[in-house]
């Protein structure tokens, strides 16, 4: 386990530094390894922040996973909001950088410059486009005014141009093309097949629309449910599939209580069924509880022995124990950095380690 907890680490900090260099799936890949060897607090806040926000290095230099002493604050701007955009976005903050960006998005003449490729881009490129600015211009990502308008055109954009009968019309249209946000009777055409936010979840949500779809006439997206006899068939077999892991655990908990002999201590904190006296080991006091013939089963040399294994598990939890503590008191302050709590740095930084304390004090270090 100790072997698996350091191969977790290294991976770690492969994916702290890939997500430096904006590598975002590297660091997925890397911290999906480090959760499967060790799981730990640090790897899942590090992929629950990839997975909502994507990662895009903040202008300035500063990384997400820098090493500052205290949250990182986000830079404001309240120039050119309109009035009707005040009450949803005032409350969150955005760089000069996001609203240019929005900015330049609502300029472009057509799907080609929204996505900033070129005419005869190839759909390796499109795809390479497509990501970067979903992850930039996402809601959740970018707070400056406009920026689910341009989440939407950069989403039709790729929508429409990444199928092939639809971006031959549009390449044919010429003159005639719309602007990207005209909602005329003409552009009716050129829409997207699906939403942008399913889109998006295509892309980085590792799955497709809940709903079952399918292709009108007009190429438009529509969502139908199954027919009551397909859910009738197959209903059947998807609850067995589901009941299956249950029955199968319950089966090798009862095989496993009838052949395994039950353990001569107990490391609870209280007693229990079969362990009821109480005994302090001789050297570290540790508490432990054993059962009622312990003290006829047990005695010189093989007292000694056992008290050895107790104080060893206990130690052992101890770590254990100390290293959850850790983990989840350095994901709180990964939390608070990343969205910039106050309160929840304040909490963090409060946090006890208990077991800690209490190892260091057993062992000395």
């Amino acid at each position: 386990m100790e072997v698996n907890r350091d191969e977790a680490e290294r991976c770690i900090d492969i994916a702290t530094a890939a997500l430096a260099n904006d590598q975002p799936e590297k660091a997925q890949r890397f911290l999906g390894k480090a959760q499967r060897l060790f799981p730990t607090e640090k790897a899942k806040v590090l992929l629950e922040l990839i997975a909502k926000n994507g990662f895009t290095p903040r202008q300035g230099g500063h990384s997400d996973f820098s090493g500052a002493s205290g949250p990182r604050q986000r830079q404001s701007n309240s120039e050119d909001t309109r009035p009707e955009e005040k009450s949803s976005d005032t409350s969150k903050s955005y760089s000069a950088d996001q609203l240019d960006a929005v900015r330049r998005i609502k300029q472009c003449k057509d799907f080609y410059e929204i996505l900033g490729v070129q005419a005869d881009a190839s759909e390796e490129e499109l795809k390479r486009s497509y990501r970067k600015l979903a992850l930039k211009f996402h809601p959740d990502k970018n707070h400056a005014p406009g920026a689910t308008e341009a989440f939407k055109a950069i989403g039709n954009a790729y929508s429409l141009l990444s199928n092939a009968n639809k971006r031959q019309q549009y390449d044919q249209s010429g003159d005639e093309k719309r602007h990207p946000s005209s909602h005329s009777p003409d552009n009716r055409n050129f829409e997207a097949d699906i939403s942008p936010e399913d889109l998006f979840n295509m892309f980085f949500g590792g799955g497709y629309p809940s709903s079952n779809a399918n292709v009108s006439t007009n190429g438009r997206m529509r969502y139908q449910r199954r027919e009551g006899r397909e859910r009738q068939r197959e209903g059947g077999l998807a609850l067995f599939v589901q009941v299956m892991p249950i029955i199968i655990l319950v089966i090798v908990a009862a095989l496993s209580q009838i052949m395994v002999n039950s353990p001569p201590y107990s490391l609870s904190f209280r007693p229990s069924a079969g362990y009821t006296q109480r005994r302090l080991t001789e050297n570290l006091k540790v508490p432990y509880y054993v059962g009622e013939q312990f003290s006829r089963e047990f005695t010189g040399l093989n007292l000694r022995n056992l008290e050895r294994t107790v104080e060893g598990d206990y130690v052992s939890n101890l770590r254990n124990n100390c290293w959850k503590e850790k983990q989840e008191k350095e994901g709180m302050l990964y939390r608070a950095r990343y969205f910039g709590d106050n309160d929840l740095y304040q909490r963090a930084q409060r946090a006890r380690t208990p077991s800690c304390a209490k190892l260091s004090e057993i062992t000395g270090s």
